[in-house]
């Protein structure tokens, strides 16, 4: 796979720049696209550096660490659209975003790439990172429509319109695969020479655990919302 020069992701800004123009004109905004690309590049270069140690030393109880900061972090974020930001909802979203998540985490890496030792961190953190964070996204749409919609509506009712909202973005990937797009991972992986049929397995298993994860998170939260009542 082709090297990027450090100096070839400036031309990257060209398009960020024009999304951030119109999202400062329409909005009115002018900080919170500088202040997440700022972080999102200090946070990826922190990551790549953190992960050169956490491979080479190996130990599972880091690989441990990097899940439970992966978790509170992403549940944290979630909770940042709601109106409600009580400590009850974030530890609801907590434990939908743990179970969910770590239910297909396990799935995958003990039974179906049958890893040896199952905590292999080169494995488990690119792979609980994708998990956790697709469970993020979906809890934190699912969460924000269920807020507004309960005012108006039943609680079934709620359910039933966060839900489907919370999967809408993953319905339309599973819809446009392999014709209006290649993933991510399965790119990565051919342009990294592995043969298309066997990136194709790998993305399968991707697809699911992430629609898995993602739907199972939002089901739980909605459940211990009512249930706690």
């Amino acid at each position: 796979m082709e090297l990027i020069p450090a100096q070839n992701l400036l031309y990257m800004l060209l398009p960020l720049s024009l999304v951030w123009y119109f999202y400062y004109k329409w909005i009115d905004n002018s900080k919170e696209v500088l202040y997440a690309s700022s972080r999102m590049v200090v946070q990826l270069f922190l990551i790549g550096y953190a992960l050169v140690y956490i491979f080479e030393n190996d130990s599972w109880y880091i690989g441990l660490l990097i899940i439970v900061i992966m978790i509170t972090m992403s549940s944290f974020i979630a909770l940042r659209n709601l109106q409600d930001k009580s400590l009850h909802v974030y530890s609801v979203i907590v434990f939908a975003i743990a179970i969910g998540g770590t239910i297909n985490l396990v799935l995958v890496i003990k039974f179906v790439l049958e890893l040896s030792p199952f905590y292999e961190p080169r494995y488990v953190i690119p792979i609980a990172g994708m998990i956790y964070a697709n469970s993020m996204n979906a809890v934190s749409l699912g969460a924000e429509r269920y807020e507004k919609e309960l005012i108006i509506s039943t609680y079934e009712q709620a359910r039933k319109v966060a839900l489907k909202a919370s999967l809408i973005p993953k319905i339309n990937t599973f819809l446009a695969v392999g014709i209006v797009s290649l993933p991510g991972m399965m790119t990565g992986q051919i342009l990294s020479g592995v043969d298309p049929l066997i990136a194709v397995r790998y993305q399968i298993v991707v697809m699911a655990m992430i629609f898995s994860s993602a739907g199972i998170s939002v089901v739980l939260y909605l459940l211990m919302l009512n249930k706690q009542k």
